[in-house]
């Protein structure tokens, strides 16, 4: 099945900002979905912020995060696709940068796009840092970890509705924190 294919079937699923793990759930929309990200928090989780910037020397950074996760977020990887459990990872919760642990975006704003790799339709505002990636033959808009810098993926515009984008994150650069039941 071809990925657009697949896009459109999953937005038939997706309206007004939910995605399809939430489809039961009450609608929101985009505003409060992204204004509400820290009621999917754990209660014992201190969300650090984008401001408290996190700076560590190459070595401090090998020393921090598993090979697979320093080359994507320090070398700017790709992590095969199909190889993250984030992928299929459904639960209510959080996923934060695997570097610093700022949250990036919550279960809500997750789909399946089909590409094997975690996707979202939009994200925590104030936590990401996009730049024109320039290393295939076409530009594409990479983003990064707005507090540590961390290389999380890419920006594509094929993604559901609301936005129609679909942010791709290497499953590596992420961490889920599921929400208290």
């Amino acid at each position: 099945m071809e990925r657009r294919t697949i896009l459109k079937a999953a937005g038939v699923f997706i309206t007004t900002g939910i995605s399809v793990s939430q489809a039961k759930e009450k609608p929101m929309e985009l505003a409060t979905l992204q204004g509400e990200w820290r009621t999917y928090l754990p209660d014992d989780f201190e969300a650090p912020s984008a401001d408290d910037q996190l700076e560590l020397d190459s070595a401090a950074w090998r020393e921090r995060l598993a090979p697979e996760a320093f080359a994507v977020l320090r070398k700017e990887d790709t992590e095969r696709a199909g190889t993250s459990p984030l992928d299929g990872e459904k639960r209510r919760g959080v996923f934060v940068c695997a570097g610093c642990d700022l949250p990036l975006f919550t279960s809500a704003m997750k789909f399946d796009s089909g590409t094997g790799w975690p996707s979202f339709f939009t994200h925590i505002p104030g936590s990401l840092a996009t730049k024109k990636d320039f290393k295939l033959v076409w530009p594409r808009t990479e983003y990064h970890c707005a507090r540590c810098g961390g290389h999380q993926g890419h920006v594509f515009n094929d993604g559901p509705p609301p936005t129609g984008e679909r942010w791709c994150n290497n499953g590596v650069a992420l961490r889920f924190l599921p929400a208290d039941a």
